[in-house]
């Protein structure tokens, strides 16, 4: 019997995705250039690398946050794949001409403590949004994904001691008191990314309940590259044999695997929990 083919993603789903993606860029865009800039306030990551030598070189920050992130998206495109890599990048070109577009208009805050508060939650929605539909604008995590195949480190230990050195490193370059209002926007900015895509754990266990377990095994390998386990289950109200299956991936690829269970079932059951730590089998293989 030949194989069902697999959907792709629809082009209308595919359309709200991107709006969706720009309307994140826009937002961190905002925060960036309208409170943090202004003030001499940092984010972590990537964007904070970003920020720290635009005031020390006078370089755009829009050119440095393409730059510096072009090395970490050709790594995600190889091990994360081709969609992740063309949203992240379409992205990142957003938020840096939004950005740039941005800078001849003057400041929207001036308080420290505002620019914080504000500029934190502005920026961890737009950060958010952009991850929960399948796109990143700072490649830190996906080197904690490559760099914790070799050093005993997750992935979540790894973006914390990265952004001590950055905010070390602000200390020293834009003053201490600037360093701090940066921290507190970091945790306000994270806390706001958790809340917009329900949860920040680099890893997640989702069981899938469906009676198209054998296609949906199919796509999940072929379109996803992850392993799926199946468990023998029985309905409790009709005591009918149910395959379940049992899979677990990064919180990059829970978009994509949400589409895939939705385009070969809409009647499946997905539950979706949060994997503390993973170890063995194949999961930090490479993604294709």
């Amino acid at each position: 019997m030949m194989k069902k083919a697999h959907k792709r993603e629809s082009i209308s789903h595919m359309t709200i995705r991107y709006i969706l993606l720009l309307a994140g860029a826009s937002m961190a865009a905002t925060s960036i250039e309208l409170f943090l800039i202004p003030n001499s306030i940092i984010d972590g990551g990537i964007i904070g690398v970003a920020l720290i030598l635009n005031y020390l070189l006078d370089i755009p920050f829009s050119v440095l946050i393409v730059i510096i992130n072009l090395p970490f998206l050709y790594f995600g495109y190889k091990h994360i794949g081709r969609n992740f890599f063309i949203s992240s990048i379409f992205s990142i070109i957003a938020l840096a001409f939004v950005e740039s577009w941005l800078h001849s208009v003057a400041a929207f805050v001036t308080d420290p403590l505002l620019a914080t508060v504000f500029g934190g939650l502005l920026l961890g929605a737009g950060v958010g949004l952009v991850i929960r539909n399948a796109g990143a604008l700072d490649g830190t995590e996906i080197l904690g994904i490559l760099l914790t195949k070799k050093i005993p480190f997750s992935v979540g230990e790894f973006v914390m001691f990265f952004n001590i050195f950055i905010f070390t490193w602000a200390g020293f370059v834009l003053g201490w008191e600037e360093a701090m209002y940066s921290i507190l926007t970091y945790y306000i900015a994270s806390k706001t990314i958790d809340t917009v895509i329900q949860g920040l754990d680099e890893t997640k266990a989702v069981i899938i309940i469906s009676d198209e377990y054998e296609e949906m095994t199919s796509a999940i390998n072929d379109r996803l590259g992850r392993g799926v386990t199946k468990l023998k289950g029985q309905g409790g109200y009709t005591d009918d044999p149910k395959d379940v299956l049992y899979v677990v991936v990064t919180r990059l690829e829970i978009s994509k695997l949400r589409q895939i269970v939705v385009d070969i079932d809409r009647t499946a059951f997905m539950t979706v929990m949060d994997a503390q730590e993973t170890h063995g089998g194949n999961f930090k293989a490479p993604i294709h």
